[in-house]
């Protein structure tokens, strides 16, 4: 079962590494040109909705589906996931790692089946319409089932967390929130539940703690810490850079895969952020907005007055239980170097990881 999950999770890894430039140029073009961002421009920030809605999980889709049957499948991906993106108003980070690997590899049975079987001459022909009709069966199953089910998902995770909240237990919503984030449900779960419940709560209080549940920085950075101290091989070099991006940038998702390649490293940022929301339940702390993007800076910006120390310090407790919880679990159940290359290189099929 161990090896099961870990091969799960460095396939779901293995989608999102190679398009970790897109996510980059989308959390860049977010933390620069937003309203809230260091540079304002209306114009720029146009981009950021239909690249997080569009491109990147069709990056995702393409991805998962090249991985199980190469272009073919990458093409069958992408089209499956067209789907699930017109089939929901969430952005479909999950589904695209679903609709991919299933269009890659029905396309590959559908060849399989064909193969030796196509009459001279007709093999363009055939080969295009099986394409073609596959991913029209797959764009409507994707549209009226699996990006509704997704979304209802993410629409359950969000209510769950907000009965945390309402009953006291705010802490233990951390248990719901960072496993969500990990499955790229963040943008969901913050803009679609919480900001709204904090927008609410800040009209009364001049502030309020929803807009620090999903948007803390400090449980990843631990994360990646613990990697660069007591990791292996490609995730302890690439750490220092993801930690940059992730802290300062405010790009949560460089870390996701970080913990999709080694899943029970899940605990290090539920503990992580446990700890900080008890931190910030027992200090009142809070926001006056949503920090967009999730960055130190962007933290800065809306910490109403005196509260600083509340807040920063609460950063600072998720990163250090983050680190401490992270290492400790890699001490003990470290992944193997050599494995870890394999599978991601393998996974992504990028040359000169192995």
């Amino acid at each position: 079962m161990k090896e099961k999950i870990q091969k799960l999770g460095g396939f779901m890894a293995g989608m999102i590494i190679p398009n970790m430039g897109a996510f980059i140029a989308w959390g860049l073009i977010t933390a620069f040109f937003i309203a809230t961002g260091w540079t304002p421009n209306e114009k720029f920030s146009a981009n950021v909705g239909p690249m997080i809605n569009y491109l990147l999980p069709i990056l995702i889709g393409y991805t998962g589906g090249k991985m199980v049957h190469g272009t073919r499948g990458g093409v069958v991906g992408a089209i499956a996931t067209m789907g699930v993106i017109v089939g929901s108003d969430v952005p479909m980070f999950l589904g695209a790692m679903i609709m991919g690997p299933l269009g890659g590899w029905l396309i590959k049975k559908i060849d399989d089946v064909l193969e030796d079987k196509i009459p001279v001459g007709f093999e363009m022909l055939i080969n295009n319409f099986s394409a073609g009709i596959l991913g029209l069966l797959l764009v409507l199953l994707g549209n009226v089932l699996i990006g509704p089910v997704v979304e209802g998902v993410s629409n359950w995770a969000g209510s769950v967390v907000d009965s945390m909240i309402n009953a006291k237990l705010l802490p233990l919503a951390a248990l719901i929130i960072e496993p969500a984030k990990i499955l790229f449900m963040n943008n969901a779960l913050n803009h679609g539940v919480l900001a709204p419940l904090g927008v609410a709560a800040a009209e009364t209080s001049g502030r309020a703690i929803h807009f620090l549940l999903e948007t803390n920085p400090g449980p990843g950075l631990g994360l990646l810490l613990a990697y660069y101290v007591a990791g292996k091989g490609l995730l302890k070099e690439s750490a220092p850079g993801a930690m940059i991006i992730h802290f300062l940038g405010g790009i949560h998702e460089i870390y996701f895969p970080y913990v999709l390649a080694h899943p029970i490293m899940i605990l290090s940022v539920i503990a992580g952020g446990f700890a900080a929301d008890l931190w910030f339940t027992i200090t009142n702390a809070g926001l006056v907005a949503t920090p967009s993007p999730g960055s130190i800076f962007a933290y800065l910006a809306v910490i109403p007055k005196g509260q600083h120390f509340a807040v920063l310090m609460g950063v600072l407790i998720g990163a250090v239980v983050s680190f401490l919880v992270g290492t400790l679990i890699l001490k003990a159940n470290p992944l193997p170097e050599e494995k870890e290359e394999e599978e991601i290189a393998d996974a992504t099929n990028i040359p000169g990881l192995s």
